[in-house]
């Protein structure tokens, strides 16, 4: 509860609530994009996570958007846990990072570490990469292995097109109506955040939690034997 002065010297008394989440990990791209909207977007989404006291999970980066919606966080006092993979950390690529930066080995390992610290995911406007991660974690909602509430962050309608193709996926019968609201949208990050905390997760598939845990301590070794 804080206590705030009013314009008439009357003592006011606000309520502040608490998220449920403690950490939200951002995809976003390394590019600002065309439309002042997207950057505006980034830079709201930071002052809502410290407006809540959530912690920001990210790709490491300081550029485009990463860049914007990082160094909101930063400023604002909020804590910023950027991870990054090794080959990608040349400052010309990823600029001067803020905040804790957790560095490893390979984009695998990144988006397990990033699913690992985080309660939810947001995706900002992307590219390639974005659309990847995110897709990623809806999927992994889809098998089971994580309960965690995934939302598109739809600024100026940059996401309806992939909305458009995931109903036709509907349609055609490649995605089961169920789970057509397996991830949620919004065009604010106010109204985002507030639906993701109201979420109630589904489970759709019968992969343990631990099991994938152990996966994922066991990938390098994998990787490393496959390749011999």
């Amino acid at each position: 509860m804080e206590q705030k002065e009013g314009a008439e010297g009357v003592q006011a008394l606000t309520l502040v609530e608490k998220s449920p989440f403690r950490s939200v990990c951002v995809f976003c791209g390394s590019s600002t994009g065309r439309k002042k909207s997207y950057q505006d977007a980034a830079l709201a989404l930071g002052a809502e996570l410290v407006t809540r006291k959530i912690n920001l999970v990210y790709g490491g980066g300081s550029v485009g958007l990463m860049g914007l919606v990082s160094q909101a966080v930063h400023s604002g006092g909020g804590h910023v846990l950027g991870i990054i993979p090794r080959t990608l950390m040349r400052k010309e690529v990823t600029g001067e990072t803020v905040g804790e930066v957790k560095v490893v080995e390979g984009m695998h390992q990144r988006k397990a570490e990033m699913s690992r610290h985080s309660d939810a995911f947001i995706a900002l406007p992307g590219g390639y990469g974005t659309l990847e991660e995110l897709l990623e974690v809806i999927s992994w909602a889809q098998l089971g292995i994580h309960r965690k509430p995934v939302g598109l962050l739809n600024v100026d309608g940059y996401y309806d097109a992939l909305l458009a193709l995931i109903d036709c996926a509907v349609g055609e019968g490649f995605i089961d109506p169920s789970q057509r609201h397996i991830f949620i949208s919004a065009p604010t990050a106010k109204e985002l955040l507030r639906k993701l905390e109201e979420y109630t997760p589904t489970v759709y598939g019968a992969v343990a939690l631990l099991r994938w845990e152990m996966e994922q301590v066991s990938y390098p070794s994998m990787v490393a034997e496959i390749a011999r």
